[in-house]
């Protein structure tokens, strides 16, 4: 009887993990879509030009 209690909380700890696995997964996908409309919007399309263009702002915000 205390096996088969095992197994049950076994399987639901699998379940969960999966859970929690497809949820981190959903979320990183949100986190990359939100990314890539930033970065439409901004006009860059590799992590260079952004790198580029903070180092503009600062050069900009320091001749301020």
């Amino acid at each position: 009887m205390a096996k088969a209690d095992n197994n049950r909380q076994g399987e639901y700890k699998e379940d969960e993990s999966a859970g929690e696995d497809e949820y981190d997964v959903f979320e990183l996908l949100e986190r990359l879509e939100s990314l890539r409309e930033d970065m439409e919007e901004l006009r860059v399309t590799t992590l260079t030009e952004v790198n580029r263009r903070i180092a503009e702002l600062h050069q900009q915000l320091d001749e301020d």
